[in-house]
């Protein structure tokens, strides 16, 4: 029987500029590092489990004695406990990554286009939460750079001045020169949606993210049945762990899209899931990170290059970190690339130096 050893080294990071959510403003990363090795043959894998603070369903207080008690299980069986890992997406998404990267020997951890650099994965532009001027010259240098897709947070400053700045984009640029995409995180009361979400209908946006706050489904329903464009749901789905509690949402809501963030998801597996349950209803989906290191970066995108994306990811997020380690990951235009050919990286003396 295949023997494991598993170790967990816990990290801070640091952001480049303080990130603004709707949780909150991030200005360090509290995330722990999987490193798990083949005892009899040497190899090893890098996973990173990275709850995002009041957010993920498992940012819990005793994390790491949970994480542990995981991977030490994982030790004994050489395998993934997938439904005792169900309440616990980031710890599955960084056991799974790690095992994944064990397996394939490299960071290439599956054959795609994308892990052979021969395509790269298009994505759109982010443009953080900040004040009008702020936001204003971060999307005119997205736009510099080249991106066709911009996504914008809304809800943090006042209504008519996030409707300003996207007034701006369309008189520079229409709707098939750049295609916008805005996430209201929830910011929406289940009152005044309706009228914003018209408002809004004006600048031909291609979707909302969570209109309104998680768990009010019944409402979220009638606005998706409603909406005068597509609706697609990012915090709704946290904490959903189980097939049956994900139809029962699906079939509730009827969303447009799904937006999955394995870290936050279900890890692989549980966004597969979804991704499953959704199509079987019509729904379109997309994948992005959650703030997350190049380890898990490297992961998510190596694995949403096996679902051959056409629509935009969510994968950009990869340069915020003043103390990252560097991956052979590159954005070049709209689009994030992997160099096979560039040398990897030594993530053990990274993690143990």
């Amino acid at each position: 029987m295949t023997m494991y050893k598993i170790q967990i080294i816990p990290r801070t990071l640091h952001f480049k500029q303080p990130a603004g959510t709707s949780r909150g403003i991030y200005t360090t990363r509290k995330l722990w590092y999987i490193h798990i090795s083949d005892t009899a043959t040497g190899q090893y894998g890098v996973g990173e489990c990275a709850p995002l603070p009041a957010l993920s369903c498992d940012d819990i207080p005793n994390y790491e004695e949970v994480l542990a008690r995981h991977c030490r299980e994982t030790e004994v069986t050489g395998t993934l406990d997938y439904n005792s890992l169900r309440p616990y997406p980031s710890m599955l998404f960084g056991l799974e990554t790690a095992l994944q990267h064990l397996h394939s020997g490299s960071l290439q951890l599956w054959h795609t286009s994308f892990s052979e650099g021969r395509e790269g994965i298009p994505i759109n532009g982010l443009i953080w939460m900040g004040n009008f001027d702020e936001m204003y010259h971060r999307i005119e240098e997205k736009m510099r750079l080249g991106f066709r897709c911009i996504k914008v947070k809304i809800g943090a400053i006042d209504f008519d001045k996030e409707l300003e700045l996207l007034a701006h984009i369309r008189r520079h640029f229409t709707p098939e020169q750049i295609e916008l995409r805005v996430d209201a995180n929830g910011a929406f009361s289940p009152s005044d949606a309706p009228e914003k979400l018209k408002a809004l209908s004006q600048f031909h946006l291609h979707s909302i993210e969570q209109p309104i706050r998680a768990g009010q489904w019944t409402t979220m329903g009638k606005l998706c049945a409603q909406t005068p464009f597509p609706i697609a749901l990012d915090e709704e789905l946290i904490g959903v762990n189980t097939a049956a509690r994900k139809i029962e949402l699906l079939e509730t809501v009827r969303p447009q899209y799904i937006i999955l963030k394995p870290s936050l998801h279900g890890g692989l597996k549980g966004a597969s899931e979804w991704i499953t349950l959704a199509s079987q209803r019509g729904i379109g989906y997309w994948i992005t990170s959650a703030l997350e290191s190049n380890v898990g970066l490297n992961a998510i995108a190596q694995w949403c290059a096996t679902l051959n994306p056409t629509l935009p990811q969510g994968l950009g997020t990869g340069l915020l970190f003043t103390d990252n380690i560097d991956f052979p990951l590159h954005i070049k235009g709209d689009c994030l690339w992997f160099d096979p050919t560039a040398p990897a990286p030594d993530l053990t003396h990274y993690l143990f130096a």
